[in-house]
């Protein structure tokens, strides 16, 4: 990243924790065309409930699709919602296991509990108590 780059994704990011998306939207747009994950994945937020820029639900996929396929637990995270929920893309449970196993194999607890939640219910997933309880452990939380 250039020092230019850097420094507008710090002012985007910066921007976006300000909650003056408009700003961050302008900032980081270039740097999510670049490749940049992190930039990926707030403008799918920005994009997926419309701060700062009107809600575009493709753009929204997109962005957020760009940034779990390069390894984004967040946007993973994310990407497992918008399918379980169906927002801004079609349901698809299997789908949603699969993105939610991604974020939760690095670690991202929020994907644990939910990846746990899923195998209990057997949504996208076969039911199965045993891995449930494994990945509320891994969780932390009590099984």
């Amino acid at each position: 990243m250039s020092d230019q780059d850097s420094m507008d994704f710090n002012s985007g990011m910066a921007a976006f924790e300000a909650k003056h998306f408009s700003r961050a939207a302008q900032l980081l747009s270039p740097l999510a065309e670049s490749g940049n994950d992190e930039a990926q994945y707030r403008l799918a937020i920005m994009y997926q409930n419309g701060l700062g820029v009107t809600r575009n639900e493709e753009l929204a996929v997109k962005w957020m699709r760009a940034a779990a396929e390069r390894g984004n637990a967040l946007a993973q995270h994310g990407l497992g919602f918008m399918y379980l929920e169906g927002d801004c893309i079609a349901a698809d449970a299997a789908q949603a296991a699969h993105w939610f196993r991604l974020a939760a194999d690095q670690g991202l607890a929020g994907a644990q509990v939910t990846l746990s939640m899923l195998y209990a219910e057997g949504r996208g997933v076969p039911v199965d108590p045993a891995e449930s309880r494994r990945w509320a452990e891994l969780a932390g939380l009590d099984g």
